[in-house]
């Protein structure tokens, strides 16, 4: 047993490097680093500071005396979840190993990544301070950033950092407005992809994972045995673009190490059986909200 443990246990930070070059909000994960753990597994602790303004300079008394309050407050992990797989008993345990770090990898970057991103962008959307609808086209997809744009300056969001995350279809209408700058070098073919946007970076997101509001399902209720997750049947609208700012938000996922357990205490079959579990959020702080502009298609009427 110990063997088959260490031989998987070199997948392990191999699982959590495919999770992290998968996710398409890993840029938002720098706030992570000012986390403390709490005494809960389920649970982090988060600096939140307060100051107060400016006040009159006085020459005889001098400066005016001001609160500046740093408080961890505690964010309890919304989400927990886990699956567990099987595989028929293998003819020795590199194979076991090579079967495990497979099946691993496949369901980190096709179910994990995915359901961990839409639920991000899902719950930025429900925290966002400002939203705005409509069905975009190439004629109105740059004013509508400009809108956003617009909105952010106006409360103080800083510039530098912004992340503009656009659906594929909204990529396709900017570069397909009057607007965008095409680049037609003589000898060179044309280059219509571009990395940047008002020096902003852009992520394009599927629209599979960029709606406003998704369901999870539990993997036990008839009809959700699939697990993973739907975009929400009453609240969910596809998102045509969003600009986040970093600090508007900490996204904090948590990797149990897979359990294994060898055919001989596997008492359902003669497998390998892989148990993973993960704790993951995304929390919005209160004081930053203007850091999120989300822009969804029109609502049906």
């Amino acid at each position: 047993m110990a063997n088959t443990i260490n031989l998987i246990s070199k997948y392990v930070p191999l699982l959590d490097e495919v999770y992290k070059k998968g996710l398409l909000t890993v840029d938002l994960e720098g706030n992570s680093s000012l986390v403390r753990e709490s005494m809960d597994a389920n649970s982090v602790l988060v600096p939140q500071i307060t100051t107060q303004g400016l006040a009159d300079y006085d020459k005889a008394s001098g400066f005016v005396a001001g609160d500046a309050n740093l408080t961890w407050v505690t964010y309890t992990f919304s989400q927990d979840r886990g699956r567990e797989f099987s595989i028929d008993n293998a003819d020795n345990m590199e194979t076991a190993g090579l079967a495990f770090g497979r099946l691993a990898s496949d369901f980190v970057s096709t179910n994990v990544v995915p359901e961990t991103d839409a639920y991000r962008f899902a719950t930025m959307f429900a925290n966002a301070a400002n939203t705005a609808a409509a069905d975009l086209t190439n004629t109105t997809v740059d004013a509508a950033i400009d809108t956003a744009v617009e909105t952010l300056d106006e409360a103080n969001v800083p510039e530098e950092g912004r992340i503009l995350y656009v659906s594929p279809t909204v990529y396709k209408l900017i570069k397909q407005s009057d607007n965008f700058n095409r680049d037609l070098t003589p000898g060179q073919d044309p280059n219509k992809n571009f990395a940047f946007y008002d020096n902003m970076k852009v992520v394009k997101v599927p629209q599979s994972r960029f709606y406003s509001a998704i369901t999870l399902q539990d993997g036990s209720t008839a009809g959700q045995e699939a697990g993973g997750y739907i975009k929400d049947a009453v609240d969910g609208l596809d998102l045509n673009f969003m600009i986040v700012h970093p600090s508007a938000v900490v996204p904090i996922t948590k990797i149990n190490a897979p359990r294994v357990f060898e055919p001989s205490v596997n008492q359902d079959a003669d497998a390998y059986k892989y148990q993973l579990r993960l704790y993951h959020d995304c929390f919005v702080l209160d004081n930053k909200i203007d850091g999120i502009y989300a822009h969804t298609v029109a609502a049906a009427v």
